[in-house]
């Protein structure tokens, strides 16, 4: 069986000013998402659901079957595609949204939104981050690997000196792992940049101090594996989160939420893979040219082909 992408591209992307899901980076106007679904492909992914907002879903669509519509996996095989929507209003039946709150439910909601279409072991990642082919390689074994697992997850971590940007603070999930490389913590760091004497200093979201971390460190830049259990045990915490915060303006609920939740309870354990990858992202405006620069390279050194489709 092979695995399914999903990709979060529900997104506006505040601080980059736009859609960052469909700004043209590559040679011949491919898209950050455009890579992450060959690299998926030739790691052996059979299908791509995105998560999209209803005001852009149409737009959304026709890209998209322009794109791939008559793409093939490795083996021959049609590539697969659905869509569903991330809108506020999306909630359990018990439960009313804070008429005055505009922001998102946050990635975990997403995810959840997703569980009716897929049935098989998926990846989770962001449709405006680029991961690398090792990763989805990793990545794409580890499902494989797990097909008829239950209560076993992974995520893959990155370098933190690796995923910073030159153009302004970032904030960053340092993952805290035991002997056996399972994941203890997401622990959310903001403001997180690296200072002129190259040491890199964060905030730490729990004691609201003002830290040195490692720049080996492994963190989070939501890349996530799962079974299909995983969206019976998300419902679950969403309305636990529902119940707590569920008339707060701008609280979310995030998939190391629901990891954290299962770590506690015993009922599932997350797995931290390693990559040779190196991500890179457009989160301010400033960063797009050296995207742009890096995507020129990779097709010069002949990783992708151009076009990419």
């Amino acid at each position: 069986m092979k695995p399914t992408l999903l990709a979060l591209a529900a997104g506006m992307g505040s601080r980059y000013g736009g859609l960052k899901q469909l700004d043209t980076l590559g040679p011949n106007g491919e898209t950050i998402l455009d890579y992450s679904i060959y690299d998926a492909v030739q790691a052996g992914f059979g299908k791509v659901v995105f998560i999209v907002r209803d005001s852009f879903r149409t737009q959304f669509e026709q890209l998209v079957e322009r794109k791939y519509g008559s793409y093939r996996c490795p083996d021959g095989e049609k590539l697969q595609f659905a869509f569903v929507s991330q809108e506020l209003d999306k909630i359990p039946a018990g439960y009313e949204v804070n008429p005055e709150r505009v922001k998102p439910w946050g990635t975990a909601h997403a995810v959840l939104m997703a569980k009716d279409v897929i049935k098989e072991p998926f990846a989770v990642i962001n449709g405006d981050d680029y991961y690398g082919r090792d990763s989805f390689m990793v990545l794409g074994e580890w499902l494989r690997n797990h097909s008829n697992s239950s209560g076993e997850y992974c995520i893959v971590g990155f370098e933190l000196q690796n995923t910073l940007s030159e153009n302004g603070s970032v904030s960053r999930g340092i993952c805290s792992y035991d002997k056996d490389r399972k994941l203890t913590s997401v622990v959310e760091h903001l403001e997180v940049i690296k200072e002129g004497d190259g040491r890199i200093f964060g905030i730490n979201s729990n004691t609201k101090e003002k830290v040195e971390v490692n720049g080996t460190d492994l963190c989070s830049m939501n890349m996530w594996g799962f079974t299909p259990d995983y969206f019976a045990h998300s419902e679950k915490a969403f309305a636990d989160f529902l119940a707590a915060y569920g008339t707060e303006l701008k609280k979310e609920f995030y998939i190391p939420y629901v990891i954290d939740c299962l770590i506690k309870a015993g009922t599932a354990g997350t797995t931290v893979l390693g990559t040779s990858s190196k991500w890179f992202g457009v989160t301010f405006p400033e960063d797009r040219p050296g995207v742009v620069a890096k995507f020129a390279e990779l097709v010069e050194k002949g990783i992708y082909p151009s076009p990419l489709y």
